[in-house]
């Protein structure tokens, strides 16, 4: 091949390149935005959609942000999502990740550390109870996106005062009996709200399932005495009788039924009563979650869901800008006026916004996030969570008078799940 020919092939051969690459800036040319996928689970309201599109515009050309919507429940989410990173999927930008999540995905390397500015920038005026999901080995691994918090909703009309521990809940039920109110609905299913339910239980009563990521706590004591009133509740007559498969829905289905004077629920109950039974939400309150003792106050459990940015992305740093923006004040504020999943800063509890999702009941649910119980973290959880509730479930095999032999079942379910011994 003479020399000239060669120099043709060579200069077609850079015309192709150049218009394959049109969109990596050929010539100084951009083509558009970076596409950004953001898998996340969905919500009924569209801010997911909402801040998205909103951030994307925001971003003034350097990204568009792809919401990749993933199934509602958490165990089908999580499955998604370890499938594709395991398998070091670099579709995958953004990730919404359930509050428990953050230490299994940093520790098995899927998502990159939050540092420097963008570490201050996600952090600010966050609740440390909060911070703490997002964060393992003391490095932020997570921007705080929503928050969640469970309180005791009541039926005012039924109970002059709210109880402020679990026997005197169970007392009152006991006293109204099943045909006047006496219910107390809660989250009893095999699930992860079984867990969430049994952890608060458990600090509420100055203890903690775990002491490291790797170590058992459970003292003796606290343990005994938190997982007494779960027992004793399932073994009274102000137990459903759907008790040991109840999730947040069908809770929330049996106190709008009239049956239940009591339920512990997240923030969700109260849009729901008032859109389905006004005449019961009309006469529906809400109060801090119940505690183990008279004058102690209690933890309740803590929900929500933290941003993460996937360590196989090929957009990592436009991916943090968009975690930013995302998780900014204006767009909590979105979240929670379409869907009313609480803001995780601090600060916001009093804007107009907030005040009117939880009307009368804002400031309760600032104070319940501030002093909300985390569920463990370790890398194990899903060990960790599977050993509480193969220990402890169902309820009603807990002896309320002698809760030992459960509290022991417990530990020594909870030793072999932190050392993932053959519980999965």
């Amino acid at each position: 091949m003479c020399i000239r020919d060669s120099m043709r092939i060579v200069a077609i051969a850079a015309v192709v390149a150049c218009a394959s690459v049109l969109a990596a800036g050929c010539g100084g040319d951009s083509s558009g935005p970076v596409s950004l996928k953001w898998f996340i689970a969905i919500q009924p309201g569209g801010s997911i959609q909402k801040v998205a599109e909103t951030c994307s515009k925001e971003s003034g050309g350097k990204y568009d942000i792809e919401v990749e919507l993933l199934p509602t429940d958490a165990s089908q989410q999580r499955e998604q999502l370890v499938r594709r990173l395991g398998a070091e999927d670099s579709s995958i930008d953004l990730i919404g990740m359930d509050v428990v999540w953050t230490a299994e995905f940093a520790n098995a390397g899927w998502i990159q550390e939050f540092k420097g500015k963008e570490k201050q920038e996600v952090s600010k005026d966050v609740f440390p109870p909060v911070l703490k999901t997002a964060t393992f080995e003391n490095k932020l691994y997570g921007a705080p996106f929503n928050s969640n918090t469970q309180l005791l909703w009541y039926r005012k009309d039924l109970v002059p005062k709210p109880p402020t521990t679990w026997d005197q809940m169970i007392d009152m039920a006991e006293e109204m009996g099943p045909d006047n109110g006496g219910q107390i609905q809660v989250q009893s299913n095999r699930y992860e709200g079984f867990t969430a339910w049994t952890n608060a239980m458990i600090l509420s009563a100055g203890g903690q399932i775990l002491k490291s990521p790797t170590e058992v706590s459970l003292a003796e004591a606290p343990t005994e005495a938190g997982i007494a009133p779960m027992g004793r509740l399932a073994n009274s007559s102000a137990a459903p009788s759907n008790l040991s498969t109840s999730d947040e829905d069908t809770s929330r289905l049996g106190f709008e039924s009239g049956d239940a004077a009591f339920m512990v629920n997240y923030t969700f109950a109260y849009g729901s009563a008032k859109e389905n039974v006004p005449d019961i939400a009309k006469n529906m309150a809400a109060a801090r979650y119940p505690g183990i003792k008279d004058g102690e106050q209690s933890r309740p459990p803590l929900g929500g869901f933290n941003l993460g940015v996937s360590s196989f992305s090929k957009n990592s740093d436009l991916a943090f800008e968009a975690a930013n923006c995302l998780t900014n004040p204006k767009q909590q504020l979105v979240v929670t006026e379409l869907d009313g999943l609480p803001p995780v800063r601090e600060n916001l509890y009093t804007d107009k916004v907030v005040t009117t999702a939880y009307p009368g009941f804002a400031e309760l649910i600032r104070k319940s996030i501030e002093t909300a119980g985390p569920r463990p973290v370790t890398p194990a959880y899903q060990d960790v969570t599977l050993a509480i509730q193969t220990a402890l479930h169902p309820p009603d095999k807990i002896d309320p008078e002698d809760p030992k032999p459960a509290a022991d079942e417990l530990r020594d379910d909870v030793e072999k799940g932190v050392k993932r011994e053959g519980l999965l």
